[in-house]
């Protein structure tokens, strides 16, 4: 028998956390002291979110074991091996006999059943394609064959093979599976690192589901998996560690996004915030600015979309500093917090509007706190990164924002307010001014601002505006780690002629044409020449109709941006 060398690394996709479950619970800043008003509103906020009596169930999150193993495939003891194979992996000899080493080696243990079974099921390798056999003659009870396409060169391929792992093991009741390449002779160090590191994510995600609202809930039987052929020792544990760091961080993105308006209020999201700071004290400080604190800063952009909703806003403010040494680049990452758009007296109707989707509109918040979470875990060093949000409700009342009236941001900006359901882009001008205001080289804003941008690309891909090509080249790297979707638009400058008005100076929305493009165009005027920016709007790939749940997009790519960023600093 082979050597075992077995590394564990027990992989908690989130917390049995609280999230969300003390609704009453109190706020502790230390370091900046709520006012009295404050815990009024506050407490008012609080109970506001218990409408309709629904509170999330605090349901323990299951956990995987991650161990690597040097053993033969064929020797491996568990409930289901999964073998990853590519269109080429399944290459017949004239004896209609697999070439493939690896391949070859279980088919002929099986006396054949493996070749055959994968014929008859007309199984090409094909991404998405799967087969499971019960089967004798192995140290395993099952094997899985799990399609990887032609030539695998992104995380895609990966992280659905992590997926289809854990649909094999919730479809049989496995606790224990192994996952082995086809052919993982040929990969470099480094790719069987990145291809482990995709895999565990791709598991642990899978595994997740959001069941804090339903009554019952099935438990999941699976409790481990180890890796064959892809190598072992303390790299490998390092970076199946990451993994199940930003898996949590994506998770928790998602339970934010999940949660309906009536459960997570701007109060709720400004103390899920706080949580974060509190837990990973040691490198994260909150601040949290009430609606008089914003109106001190002259806010009136941000507060003039708050002003109609009984919730009052939370503007939010982590910041994260390494635990020791120089800090040689500043960053700030700014969300989209409305928790939820009803678009104002612009009131949105007819099909297609998604009203009762909007809940997700606060997206980009999500995706700015999710990476918190994951970086108070990972601490990297070298870099300072500021977590903005201006968290509020887009509500109809008689105290709430009109068509025609005109705000002004806190850089003195006017803005005629045109069409009141374009309010993401006004609280985000704030948002954006508060974050130069902290010093930063560099701004990633991230919004579900604009459905011209799903009509131009779709529910799966979000779009890109800078006008930095340096930094766009760092986030598109992030995203190639990542294997989230991004694409470039332009920055077209003659289309700010559409936002001109004749009374203040701009209006919130231009034309239908080009509508990503202008608001992008919008939120530049409150951004700081000096700093390097991007928006990204990321209003497809927010939400997944077919699984009718949040993403959590954003989360990895931003975590590797960040991480990018430490690197070239130290």
């Amino acid at each position: 028998m082979a050597a075992i060398a077995t590394i564990f690394v027990s992989i908690i996709p989130t917390s049995p956390s609280p999230f969300l479950t003390r609704l009453t619970s109190r706020l502790h800043f230390a370091a900046f002291p709520l006012r009295s008003p404050t815990r009024k509103l506050m407490s008012h906020t609080l109970a506001r979110a218990t409408l309709g009596l629904t509170h999330p169930s605090n349901i323990e999150t299951p956990k995987i074991s991650f161990g690597a193993k040097d053993v033969d495939v064929t020797e491996w003891k568990g409930d289901i091996l999964a073998v990853g194979v590519t269109e080429k992996d399944l290459a017949r000899d004239a004896n209609s006999k697999f070439e493939n080493v690896i391949l070859s080696k279980i088919d002929s243990k099986l006396g054949g059943l493996l070749a055959e079974a994968s014929s008859e099921e007309d199984f090409s390798g094909k991404v998405g394609q799967s087969t499971v056999l019960r089967i004798t003659g192995l140290g395993s009870k099952r094997v899985g064959l799990i399609g990887l396409g032609q030539s695998p060169s992104t995380p895609a391929p990966f992280k659905s093979l992590g997926e289809a792992i854990v649909a094999a093991a919730k479809s049989s009741q496995a606790s224990s599976v192994a996952v082995a390449l086809a052919s993982s002779e040929g990969l470099s160090a480094q790719s069987k690192l990145s291809t482990a590191y995709a895999i565990a994510s791709g598991a642990v995600l899978g595994l997740f589901e959001d069941n804090r609202y339903k009554s019952e809930a099935k438990k999941s039987t699976l409790r481990s998996i180890d890796f064959i052929g892809l190598g072992t020792g303390p790299e490998l544990e390092k970076k199946l560690k990451y993994a199940g760091d930003v898996s949590s961080g994506i998770i928790f993105g998602r339970e934010l996004v999940n949660s309906p308006a009536n459960v997570l209020t701007p109060g709720v999201l400004a103390e899920e915030a706080a949580k974060i700071a509190s837990t990973y004290s040691d490198v994260f400080t909150a601040k949290i600015l009430n609606s008089e604190q914003c109106a001190e800063l002259k806010m009136g952009s941000y507060l003039g979309v708050a002003a109609a909703s009984a919730n009052p806003p939370h503007f939010i403010h982590l910041c994260y500093k390494p635990l020791s040494g120089p800090v040689n680049v500043k960053l700030a990452l700014v969300g989209k917090g409305l928790t939820f758009d009803s678009g104002g007296y612009n009131i949105k109707t007819g099909p297609g509007c998604s009203i009762e989707l909007m809940k997700f509109d606060m997206g980009g918040s999500a995706a700015v706190l999710g990476t918190a979470k994951a970086l108070g875990q990972i601490k990297p060093l070298g870099v300072e990164v500021h977590f903005i949000v201006a968290a509020c409700e887009n509500m109809i009342s008689g105290t709430g924002m009109r068509p025609g009236d005109i705000v002004t941001a806190s850089n003195g900006k006017t803005i005629e307010v045109n069409n009141t359901d374009a309010e993401g882009r006004l609280t985000l001008a704030d948002a954006l001014v508060y974050a130069c205001n902290q010093g930063v080289e560099k701004i990633i804003d991230l919004a579900t601002l604009t459905g011209a941008c799903v009509v131009a690309l779709g529910p799966s891909i979000a779009g890109v505006f800078t006008p930095c090509d340096d930094l766009a080249k760092e986030v598109f790297e992030a995203s190639d780690v990542s294997g989230e979707k991004l694409w470039r638009l332009p920055l077209e400058e003659s289309y700010w002629e559409t936002m001109k008005s004749g009374v203040a100076d701009m209006l919130n929305t231009g034309g239908r044409q080009g509508g990503a493009i202008v608001a992008a165009l919008f939120l530049k005027q409150f951004v700081d020449e000096k700093v390097q920016w991007m928006h990204i709007d990321m209003a497809g790939p927010v939400w997944n109709d077919k699984k009718r749940s949040a993403t959590g997009f954003g989360i990895a790519t931003l975590v590797e941006w960040v991480l990018k960023n430490a690197s070239n600093a130290n």
